[in-house]
């Protein structure tokens, strides 16, 4: 995939920063609750016919990109015929204030060398008339306009303090060919792309921080070990096959991996150490951190790595626990003693952990704040909902459900709003959303 910056006229670079000199970095930090900005996003302006095309492409995925952050609020289309038609030269702000746009987005298409689409973009702060971030200019072959797009929208969200998400990739099991096989696919469910090709059954994936490898429990000679594959590179690498290895879970710094194994005998919470000499070796120091006759099993890592939340039915039922890293202080957080409760993932902020409850036989996914202790249900569908999975903003889920029929991938926002189905071929499960 390639995406480069074009050269930049030396007349477009000194004005820019001529308008950008006196100003420090624009940078706005959104919490819950803030009602969202408003952004305008008229049509892209383009060179020709067919770059028309490639511009309108690039627009529909912004727009998709911005309605789905839950940062920013898309003006009406309808809103646009009030005012003139705009012109990224010359810029009517009164304009855009008229109809109460806070933040205005400018782009335009051109056509570039070997068939590639050039790109120029501009967001600007109404009130002000300046810029928020310094004009840029892009180039991407066809396949490439969807990454384009969801870069774009990234900048924009970084340039609030917010972590991007658009470019982050889920993966996930499928059996679509045959074999249940490792996948991956853009936030949005596009680009569902195949990641292994074996004979044995893979399961549970869990990305590295960096992106580049994927933990998970594949059943070579049908035992379930603990391998890591790393997808660049086509190498996978055995860390545990003693037992049955299931729930791997990277530490935010990737320098530890949680999983559980009965390699002792009994199902208990273990961590790996990683570095690149063990990669290189294939040898992991692997520490037991649970020592209980009970199932301790899901370890989930807070985002500051020093604790891990997991599930034990040592109370009698499976309930949701938080330990420290090395073990100790083993707490139980969830209620309810006759409920099941399964699949934790601790939210990338600290403050939530979402998770799965059994109630009269049906499965819903659950958010519990840590803060107050209070539990928001958020699917009530009728069916199996599981394998919860954070995005990197913590505003969205992801996870399974038979809703629809069969297995699929579904997202939904922290609140329970939201709700879009991402796959549809096969049956799909064990989300992990990268960082």
């Amino acid at each position: 995939m390639r995406l480069k910056k074009l050269r930049t006229g030396a007349a477009m670079i000194l004005a820019a920063a001529a308008l950008l000199a006196p100003q420090q970095e624009f940078k706005m930090v959104i919490r819950d609750g803030m009602p969202a900005i408003s952004f305008a996003l008229p049509k892209f302006a383009a060179a020709s016919p067919p770059v028309q095309t490639a511009a309108d492409e690039i627009h529909q995925v912004l727009t998709d990109d911005l309605k789905y952050s839950r940062i920013f609020q898309l003006l009406p289309k309808s809103y646009y015929d009030y005012i003139r038609a705009i012109d990224p030269k010359a810029i009517q702000f009164k304009d855009w204030e008229s109809v109460q746009a806070n933040l205005l987005f400018t782009g335009e298409a051109a056509e570039a060398e070997g068939g590639e689409t050039a790109f120029i973009r501009n967001l600007y702060d109404v009130k002000s008339q300046r810029p928020i971030l310094i004009p840029k200019r892009y180039q991407a072959k066809k396949a490439d306009l969807r990454f384009l797009a969801h870069r774009m929208a990234d900048e924009i969200m970084k340039a609030y303090g917010e972590k991007p998400v658009f470019e982050s990739k889920i993966a996930f099991v499928s059996n679509r060919d045959g074999n249940l096989e490792l996948y991956r696919m853009d936030y949005d469910g596009a680009n569902q792309e195949r990641l292994t090709f074996t004979k044995w059954e893979d399961k549970s994936p869990s990305w590295s921080p960096d992106g580049n490898m994927i933990a998970h429990t594949s059943y070579i000679n049908y035992s379930a070990g603990l391998y890591i594959s790393q997808i660049y590179e086509g190498r996978r690498i055995a860390v545990s096959t003693r037992g049955g290895n299931f729930s791997p879970c990277w530490s935010p710094d990737g320098k530890k991996l949680a999983f559980m194994s009965t390699m002792d005998g009994n199902a208990e919470i273990y961590v790996a150490d990683i570095d690149d000499d063990a990669l290189k070796r294939g040898a992991f120091r692997i520490k037991r951190l649970t020592f209980n006759p009970g199932i301790d099993t899901a370890p989930t890592w807070s985002p500051t790595g020093r604790q891990l939340a997991f599930v034990s039915d040592r109370s009698g039922t499976p309930q949701i626990y938080t330990m420290d890293a090395e073990g100790s202080n083993v707490t139980k957080v969830s209620f309810g003693d006759s409920t099941h409760h399964d699949s934790p993932a601790w939210s990338p902020a600290g403050d939530r952990i979402v998770y799965v409850a059994r109630v009269d036989n049906v499965f819903d996914l659950y958010v519990l704040d840590l803060r107050s202790l209070q539990i928001q249900r958020l699917t009530e569908s009728n069916a199996r909902n599981e394998s919860p999975s954070w995005s990197p903003d913590g505003r969205h889920i992801v996870f399974t459900s038979n809703m629809r029929g069969g297995l699929q991938l579904f997202l939904i926002d922290y609140d329970g709003a939201g709700l879009r189905q991402l796959t549809t071929k096969g049956q799909n499960n064990w989300p992990d959303w990268s960082y």
